[in-house]
């Protein structure tokens, strides 16, 4: 079986081979394969600036793998601010030893979910270090957008806002974590990573006004929830009863003591919209196969108490602490 060699790190003549049998073969553009020191991008607009690493265990899950959530993961962190993802780089630091095989598959799988967005890796780097230094491949992924639609902050709610979320929640990690664990959930438990620059561009065109939007990921809707209600010094409603929650997230959450509004999507969008522009975001999320879950679960009460309010189903109300300490290792 052909493996990474540190020979493939050291700059050399398979360092090359690399790069060009591989990399170019799945990440080609006119950019990247001009071999530059530096990429020389022309972009007239304000733009939107991101870094993200990624070192999830395992690398390959249901639902995708390493790749694809570290392409996803970027472009997301781009498009909930507004922005339309152009440019990334990509670095890999690579375990002497790490099947090829598996590399091509993590490249190709980044390759199709660059192609969701037109998005391209112009830049990157590869180094291979001893077996036992790293574990299997870790990824980092920057990237560049073009600010089109401004304003978008956790600053920016106010009372009477609504608070949407476009699809069931905790469907990452929950899948992540029975299958790192072996829990055998006897259904289709898989991870919602995907690109949503479609979303946020559908609502764009919409002329929805968007105060705030975050993607869920570690922490989940708690830590984006309690994030929101700090920065804009105000307190947030959420009706457990409408939170989309799969039947089987739910019961791995029970089986394990978790709420699933901590576990992390990577696939889903939070927005915090105008009053009078609920029902259009919900319709016009409704029409992306992304959104089809799509559901107000909340809104903005008043100014100054900096908290969020789980009313439960049974109408009591309980508050919805920000996650603390290691809820899940290794979830992206």
């Amino acid at each position: 079986m052909k493996q990474i060699m540190l020979a493939h790190g050291g700059g050399g003549e398979e360092t090359q081979k690399l790069i060009k049998e591989l990399f170019f073969k799945y990440f080609n553009n006119e950019i990247l394969i001009s071999m530059e020191d530096s990429a020389v991008l022309n972009i007239n607009s304000k733009v939107a600036f991101t870094t993200d690493s990624f070192t999830i265990s395992p690398i390959f899950f249901s639902g995708g793998d390493i790749g694809k959530l570290a392409i996803a993961g970027t472009v997301n962190d781009l498009s909930v601010m507004g922005a339309k993802p152009l440019y990334l780089s990509c670095s890999f630091i690579i375990e002497e030893g790490f099947p090829f095989e598996d590399l091509e598959k993590i490249v190709k799988s980044m390759a199709e979910e660059l192609k969701k967005t037109g998005t391209l890796i112009v830049t990157g780097d590869t180094k291979v270090v001893p077996k036992g230094f790293v574990d299997k491949i870790f990824i980092n992924t920057s990237g560049l957008g073009k600010v089109v639609y401004e304003g978008v902050s956790a600053h920016n709610l106010s009372e009477g806002d609504s608070v949407i979320v476009s699809g069931t929640v905790g469907d990452h990690g929950a899948c992540i974590m029975a299958q790192r664990e072996g829990i055998d959930m006897q259904t289709d438990l898989i991870s919602d990573c995907d690109s949503v620059w479609t979303l946020v561009e559908d609502l764009i065109k919409g002329n929805v006004k968007i105060k705030a939007m975050r993607d869920p990921t570690r922490g989940g809707l708690s830590a984006v929830l309690n994030e929101w209600a700090e920065c804009s010094k105000v307190e947030i409603e959420v009706l457990e009863e409408k939170i989309p929650v799969k039947p089987q997230v739910q019961g791995l959450c029970e089986l394990l003591g978790l709420e699933p509004y901590v576990l992390a999507n990577e696939g889903r969008i939070v927005v915090a919209v105008s009053k009078e522009d609920t029902e259009k975001a919900l319709e016009i999320l409704g029409k992306n196969p992304l959104g089809k879950d799509a559901q107000l679960i909340g809104k903005v009460n008043s100014k100054g108490k900096k908290r969020v309010i789980l009313k439960t189903s049974y109408g009591s109300l309980r508050i919805m602490e920000p996650p603390a300490g290691e809820i899940l290792p290794r979830i992206c």
